[in-house]
C-alpha cells in the first residue's frame, strides 16, 4: 500500500515541472502540486475506506480536486500578469494566494488618500480578473513607511485601503468578497532607512484568497 501510495504521487507530480515564461526557470506548477496533494490524501482515505481498490478510487478524485484548486489561481495569476504588465504593479505568488504591490508612485501622494488617476487602470483590469474569477476573496492592505506614527499612520492606511476597495466595488466586484485593513509600518518591505525604502514601503496591496 505504501508503495502505491508513492506511486500516486509520482504520476501526479510526473509531468509537473515546466518552465516559467517569466523567469526562465523549471519549476513544479502549483496546479501539478495540487493534483499530487490531493492524489495523496484521497489515496490514503480511500484506502481507508476500501483497501487498495479505494485508494485508487480516492487518488482520482483527490488529484481533481487539488488540480482544480491550483489551476483556478494559476489562470488568475497568469492573467494579471497580462493585464499588470507595465502598470508598476508587481505581482506575486505566496502558496495558494496572489499578492498584486501597488506601489504610492501609481496610488497616493504622500500624507494623502486620494487615489491618483494613474491607478485606474491598473484596478480596472484588476476588477475585471476578479470578477470573472468570483470565488476569490480580495484583501486590500493599506503601508506606509516609518515616518511619523501610529496615530497619523494607521487611520492613513486604512483610508487608503477603503479607497482602493471602494474603486473596486465601483467596478463590480462584490462588497462581500473586500476587506480593507490599514497596518501602518509595521510590515517594510524595504529599509526605511533611505528614501528609497521608504518609497516601496508606502504601497497598498491587495491579496486574492483562494475561497474555494
Amino acid at each position: 500500500m505504501k508503495k502505491l501510495m508513492l506511486c500516486l504521487v509520482a504520476l501526479g507530480l510526473l509531468n509537473a515541472c515546466a518552465t516559467d515564461a517569466y523567469t526562465g526557470e523549471s519549476k513544479v506548477s502549483k496546479t501539478a502540486w495540487g493534483t499530487g496533494i490531493g492524489a495523496a490524501v484521497g489515496a490514503g482515505l480511500g484506502a481507508i475506506v476500501g483497501g487498495e481498490k479505494g485508494a485508487l478510487i480516492g487518488a482520482g478524485i483527490g488529484g481533481a480536486a487539488g488540480a482544480a484548486t491550483g489551476g483556478y489561481m494559476d489562470i488568475q495569476e497568469r492573467k494579471l500578469r497580462e493585464k499588470l504588465a507595465g502598470t508598476g504593479v508587481q505581482v506575486a505568488r505566496d502558496g495558494d494566494n496572489i499578492r498584486l504591490i501597488m506601489p504610492n508612485s501609481i496610488t497616493f501622494d504622500t500624507n494623502n488618500d486620494v487615489m491618483k488617476t494613474t491607478a485606474n487602470a491598473a484596478l480596472d483590469s484588476v476588477a475585471i480578473v476578479a470578477n470573472e474569477y468570483d470565488k476569490t476573496k480580495l484583501q486590500i492592505v493599506g503601508h506606509t513607511d516609518s515616518s511619523g506614527n501610529d496615530k497619523i499612520n494607521i487611520p492613513l492606511s486604512q483610508r487608503r485601503a477603503m479607497t482602493v476597495a471602494n474603486y473596486l466595488a465601483m467596478r463590480g466586484v462584490a462588497a462581500n468578497r473586500l476587506h480593507a485593513v490599514g497596518v501602518g509600518a509595521s510590515q517594510p518591505i524595504a529599509s526605511n532607512a533611505t528614501a528609497e525604502g521608504k518609497a516601496q514601503n508606502r504601497r497598498v496591496e491587495i491579496i486574492l484568497i483562494n475561497a474555494q
